[in-house]
């Protein structure tokens, strides 16, 4: 079993935790170690006035522990279930002020809500057709197996951008809009060429993977649980390691918490480094480069 100790120093390098790695995006990845890209961040849990402030956060973070780039998404305060279309291009703005000084070290997957659809699309284009976002983030206004999500769908698929969908499995039922990984099933096979990534795996990740397992167009993200032993080992045995991608669900979650999920779980060497960062790395490639990124 992997120590405390050991994950920490392997996930930072080797490095004492009060030292910045200072990840350099145009390299794959510090000599020795793992890419490490992260494909669920968030501004809220973290401090600061404006979104440039609460960024500097995330980012001395992701340089303590070895991430070199990750994803942003949802703006500065969760919570609002089905936002507004203010609220939702408020919350898109904060991302893209955040990641305006870091262009090459994190990304944006703009905020949509179906039942906005209109104004939802529009959004699509303004931030990611015609703006640097690389993808899409769904959360709980709609479940994702309604009608209304395909023109999103089709949209995202046309020009290769992913979609991150949050899923959940509540033992007390889900929220009205929240969605399920059975939900995302029933979306992905209406479209079956779109990159799809199930959010959390439904947080009951072992009824989460079995519910996805057939559906080959969709990934599993690892974010936002606590570190139990077996998610991910279970993960790659029913999906392949090639379906399996590293999120923390940061400021919310803890790095250390969400890598010591990848980085001690019993899975062959070359699994752990598709894990974290080469799987995200492929399925963001296309629009990457489209957006003129180093890859």
């Amino acid at each position: 079993m992997i120590s405390r100790r050991t994950l920490l120093k392997t996930a930072a390098s080797g490095l004492p935790l009060g030292v910045s790695l200072q990840a350099d995006p145009s390299r794959s990845a510090p000599a020795g170690q793992p890419l490490i890209w992260d494909v669920h961040f968030h501004l809220s849990g973290v401090s600061g006035e404006t979104p440039e402030e609460r960024m500097r956060q995330l980012i001395n973070y992701a340089d303590r522990l070895g991430v070199q780039r990750f994803i942003l998404s949802l703006g500065v305060t969760l919570g609002v279930q089905d936002p507004s279309p203010t609220q939702l291009r408020e919350a898109n703005d904060q991302v893209l002020k955040a990641l305006r000084p870091w262009p090459e070290r994190a990304f944006g997957f703009v905020y949509l809500n179906p039942n906005h659809l209109d104004f939802s699309l529009n959004e699509f284009d303004r931030c990611l057709r015609d703006g640097p976002m690389v993808g899409v983030k769904l959360w709980v206004a709609k479940r994702c197996n309604a009608r209304e999500l395909d023109p999103i769908v089709e949209r995202a698929t046309k020009m290769q951008a992913p979609i991150l969908q949050h899923t959940w499995l509540k033992v007390s039922g889900n929220d009205p809009g929240e969605s399920s990984p059975f939900d995302f099933v029933e979306l992905a096979k209406r479209h079956p060429h779109a990159a799809l990534i199930c959010g959390h795996t439904g947080g009951d990740w072992e009824r989460g993977i079995r519910a996805v397992r057939s559906t080959r167009s969709i990934s599993v993200e690892v974010a936002g649980s606590d570190p139990t032993s077996g998610f991910v080992e279970m993960a790659v045995r029913e999906l392949g390691a090639e379906r399996v991608i590293y999120g923390s669900d940061a400021g919310g979650r803890s790095f250390a918490s969400q890598l010591a999920k990848v980085m001690g779980a019993e899975i062959p060497e070359s699994a752990r480094r598709l894990i974290l960062g080469e799987n995200l790395r492929r399925l963001l490639t296309p629009m990457l480069k489209a957006k003129g990124h180093k890859v």
